[in-house]
């Protein structure tokens, strides 16, 4: 096993003291993971010039997690992602959920995972954080126990293991919102920055981020990203889903979905020579650049975050699913367990 030292990170406004855990590999690749939230702090990789750069958005102090409201590099659940006006159906009966994205439910609630103090232990192959959600947090239904697996690998990949297991049939959708700048944290804009994604479809969208049912080929559009594109070169493009998002902001399909691990998107920056390959078993993959940072607090090392200074790659069930039968859904049935694996790979430009 990789090692893994702690550090006491402070103590929340309710008094709980929170924990921040730094996982090394044999090429000094360190990954800092506090357990407000499961949040990734840091994540610091090797340049092509060999010099370790922090590529993820954070910062020092928890206070900062606790008052800030972009999910910077929380795990997020029940429910990543949207759910029209907060409520769905399941087993014919009818569930409300808190409305806190104008009309919607976004990301858990009110309070999701992103705000709860998980429990962390160290494991055989990483750092185990787990967290109890009790029948009716934020309206879901059922006790959900949540185990996710943090770990990082000689090949500099950082793998999130998410498990899941309720007694009652519920809604599980985990996921993680850190925000990536590949020429690191406080470098500026990730516009010049190139990303490729691994999809030949997207979910069409409406003004509120919803999914409207309809499952749209990328070709001809700005989203088409099946080739390496500099992420600023169409992102103002006058095409309505760009106009609706003010930027990217979409589900993309996952080509040839079955439920093994997929690569999904592949990311890099030609100055620093950093890469960011991107893989889940999950049915698609959420691009945002990060359009609406602006107002978050300042960062590690009083940098400023602003809008598209971070773009996050966020593994999930399709937003909104449960208005549409047809998509994949994510239900997880009494007693059996929910299981999904995400990986991001580190390395360098040839």
């Amino acid at each position: 096993m990789n090692p893994i030292s702690k550090q006491t990170f402070g103590t929340t406004k309710d008094g709980c003291q929170i924990d921040l855990y730094t996982l090394t590999n044999k090429n000094n690749m360190q990954v800092m993971i506090s357990t407000f939230g499961g949040t990734i702090v840091s994540i610091k990789t090797p340049d092509k010039t060999g010099m370790l750069i922090d590529v993820a958005l954070g910062y020092d102090k928890l206070e900062n997690y606790e008052t800030q409201d972009k999910y910077i590099g929380a795990l997020i659940g029940r429910h990543g992602n949207r759910i029209q006006k907060g409520h769905f159906t399941l087993n014919g009966k009818k569930f409300q959920l808190y409305c806190n994205d104008g009309n919607n439910h976004l990301h858990g609630g009110k309070i999701g995972f992103d705000k709860k103090v998980w429990s962390a232990k160290e494991a055989d192959q990483g750092l185990s954080l787990t967290y109890v959600s009790a029948n009716g947090e934020e309206g879901y239904p059922g006790t959900l126990k949540v185990e996710v697996l943090y770990s990082l690998t000689d090949d500099n990949t950082l793998s999130i293991d998410y498990k899941a297991i309720s007694d009652e049939d519920t809604v599980c959708n985990l996921t993680n919102h850190t925000y990536f700048n590949l020429a690191g944290y406080d470098s500026g804009t990730i516009l010049k920055q190139k990303i490729q994604i691994f999809a030949n479809c997207y979910t069409d969208a409406d003004k509120e981020s919803l999914p409207t049912g309809k499952i749209v080929s990328v070709a001809g559009t700005p989203l088409d990203l099946r080739e390496p594109t500099r992420i600023g070169d169409h992102i103002d493009d006058s095409f309505e889903q760009l106009q609706f998002a003010g930027g990217y902001d979409h589900n993309w399909v996952i080509d040839a979905y079955d439920g093994t691990l997929k690569k999904a998107a592949f990311a890099f920056d030609d100055g620093t020579g950093i890469t960011l390959t991107a893989s889940t078993t999950l049915p698609g993959l959420q691009f945002y650049s990060g359009n609406y940072l602006d107002g978050a607090p300042e960062g590690k090392n009083n940098s400023h975050i602003y809008k598209r200074c971070g773009f996050c790659l966020e593994s999930q069930y399709f937003p909104n699913a449960l208005e549409h039968p047809k998509f994949e859904q994510p239900i997880i049935k009494k007693g059996e367990t929910w299981h999904a694996l995400t990986t991001y790979q580190f390395g360098l430009t040839k």
